[in-house]
């Protein structure tokens, strides 16, 4: 009974825990039609997933009024780029915005993370100007401050923060369309990210011809590195037929175009490139922190480095060769089979204890609150006090999620010490 009453206390504070950090730019920006173009193409280049998958971010929001002009002349590609930018890799509220250090600094972006940033195109310069007002560019030396902030949509402390600003902010270069996904030398990619043997088994079973022509309609391909084929347990691709290896290489991409953020909120099954009425040859995705790891029912594998993130396309490195359960129906074992032991007779087992139930580990503490307040005598034309209460509602304000998630877990377990005091005393 008492390890019971643990086992509920335990999955009561996780359900807690997970609250703290959830936040849904999608839900936040569905309030305000005001932002329905930003908030659909956030969806659309799956950006939105990512967000959804950070503890600490800020959103840029930009109104459709400013928006409009921006998807009217660009693909989809250029479009995430830039919207990739107005991403901030921080937590910035109205009272940070006016107590930066020296009236000025460089934050990091969605963008760089991405790997085609190159200096700092990836990063976004924020400046406290004079008469109050908060100028938002690019980073890159010589770059105009051509944005402002003009209010608060939404805080949950430290968690996100969306802000709205007057215009979208553009990077040298950053409108440049890339090669379409198609035209791109996938083969030559994989080898210069040490996937050699998986390029060149695509590339002399026809594989790669499969992976070209689904490129630009959405693909994600996860190729193992050359260590994974030299790894104990990897069955001699030599003893299966032609149709198998096909199938097998098939299994390690899916029909979809899948960032790392698509990939960490991910709750359903994955179909692959092999997936077919006979099998259903799917991958399954579990996230512990930054890591990504995929399941096949046979094997698991990390999910090491992102090759490419270029919409519709995304080409992973992967730790380990993805056996599907259809091909080798469960885990290969290294070690020879026990020999039979002579039948004896049975003797009495005592009954086990039951297993412990883990704690669910604590979530991250959130950053500590900016100090000071916001300068006295601050100009008319900054954002008026009634700007920036429209962000939050009464009740949130209520809540003072800026405490550390591992401060609520102790208060919800200081709560239910109440509630089930018998559990404690157990």
């Amino acid at each position: 009974m008492a390890h019971n009453r643990h086992h509920h206390l335990l999955l009561l504070l996780a359900v807690f825990s997970a609250t703290v950090s959830a936040h849904n730019i999608t839900d936040i920006l569905n309030a305000d039609p005001n932002y329905s173009q930003f908030n659909s193409y956030l969806s659309q280049t799956k950006l939105a997933d990512e967000i959804n998958s950070r503890t600490t971010v800020t959103v840029l929001a930009i109104p459709n009024s400013q928006f409009s002009s921006l998807t009217k002349d660009h693909p989809l590609s250029v479009i995430k780029k830039v919207l990739s930018l107005h991403i901030l890799l921080d937590y910035f509220d109205n009272k940070k915005l006016h107590q930066i250090t020296d009236g000025t600094t460089l934050t990091t972006t969605l963008y760089q993370t991405t790997g085609n940033a190159e200096g700092n195109i990836g990063s976004v310069n924020i400046t406290d100007l004079r008469g109050g007002k908060v100028g938002f560019g690019s980073a890159v030396p010589g770059s105009k401050l051509d944005s402002t902030y003009t209010k608060s949509v939404k805080q949950i402390p430290y968690n996100i923060s969306v802000l709205e600003i007057s215009a979208p902010i553009i990077a040298p270069g950053i409108l440049t369309a890339p090669a379409p996904s198609s035209s791109l030398n996938i083969t030559a990619l994989l080898e210069k990210a040490g996937c050699k043997t998986f390029a060149s088994l695509i590339e002399s079973n026809g594989v790669v011809k499969t992976f070209q022509s689904t490129a630009d309609k959405g693909l994600t391909i996860f190729a193992p590195n050359d260590e994974a084929f030299k790894a104990k347990g990897v069955p001699d691709l030599s003893k299966l037929s032609n149709a198998e290896i096909v199938s097998l290489l098939q299994y390690h991409a899916a029909a979809k175009y899948l960032p790392v953020g698509s990939l960490k909120t991910s709750t359903d099954a994955i179909s692959t490139l092999a997936t077919n009425g006979a099998g259903k040859y799917d991958l399954t995705v579990s996230v512990a922190g930054d890591s990504v790891t995929l399941h096949t029912g046979v094997d698991s594998s990390r999910v090491a480095d992102t090759v490419l993130d270029a919409t519709p396309l995304s080409i992973y490195s992967v730790d380990s060769v993805l056996l599907p359960t259809e091909l080798f129906g469960k885990a290969p074992s290294s070690a020879p089979a026990p020999a039979p032991e002579p039948a004896s007779a049975p003797s009495p087992t005592p009954a086990s204890a039951p297993s412990p139930v883990e704690a669910p580990s604590p979530l991250p503490a959130s950053p500590p609150a900016p100090a000071g307040d916001v300068p006295a005598g601050a100009p008319a034309d900054a954002p008026s006090a009634e700007a920036e209460r429209s962000g939050t509602s009464p009740k949130s304000a209520s809540v003072r999620v800026e405490a550390s998630s591992a401060v609520l877990t102790l208060t919800v377990a200081a709560l239910c010490a109440v509630l089930f005091p018998t559990v404690f005393m157990s």
